[in-house]
């Protein structure tokens, strides 16, 4: 009872401060895909920043294989790892192109397959560029999961999303992704979290092992 008491106060709050969930390439499968992998160990502003820039000189799989490995790692530069990820974007697109007629798969083995492409940046995909709800899992979910209780502190990380789908309800899934994204940056930091204004303090067990 407790772990649903606390998802409601969550799926609560989540609305009525984030509203309902958008993505920037929404209804876009290769945008998403593409940004998602863009993101890896990478600050939003410099995925966006990276994002836009790659899709206004190419937006399809296609027209990206047009494009040197090396100056794809120039016009992704405010990501990580730009060589690592420009060499696993062109290997994406080949792939898509040669196996796929140019479209992503709504298939999320066949999205792990993919190169640079892990359970993160599948769900993702399905769950923003095909709306197939799913609840992907970063590093934010992850610690604020933990944090309230909802996961227990020694759950393996692929333990963590089967256990939130029991317990949200599936009209709520993407919310949990993006909402804790949001709340994860503003709020429940990873060091120093701003418990003495968060509004869920009181159902937190992080909060309450603190306070003593």
């Amino acid at each position: 009872m407790r772990k649903e008491k606390v998802a409601e106060a969550v799926v609560k709050f989540l609305y009525s401060n984030y509203g309902e969930p958008k993505h920037r390439w929404k209804e876009d499968p290769f945008k998403v895909l593409i940004s998602c992998v863009l993101s890896q160990r990478t600050r939003e502003e410099n995925t966006e920043k990276a994002s836009r820039a790659l899709f206004s000189i190419a937006s399809t799989p296609k027209d990206i294989l047009k494009i040197p490995e090396e100056e794809i790692a120039k016009i992704i530069r405010p990501v990580g790892f730009p060589k690592q990820k420009a060499k696993n974007i062109l290997k994406i697109c080949k792939i898509l192109v040669e196996k796929y007629d140019g479209k992503v798969p709504a298939d999320k083995e066949v999205l792990k397959s993919l190169p640079g492409v892990g359970e993160k940046t599948a769900n993702v995909t399905l769950c923003y560029g095909f709306g197939i709800p799913c609840i992907p899992v970063d590093t934010h979910v992850n610690r604020i999961s933990r944090r309230l209780g909802l996961v227990s502190w020694d759950a393996k990380l692929e333990e963590v999303e089967p256990t939130l789908r029991k317990i949200f309800k599936r009209k709520d899934w993407r919310l949990i992704n993006l909402g804790m994204v949001q709340f994860g940056r503003e709020i429940c930091l990873p060091r120093n979290p701003k418990c003495e204004i968060c509004p869920l303090k009181k159902l937190c067990l992080y909060a309450k092992r603190d306070q003593k």
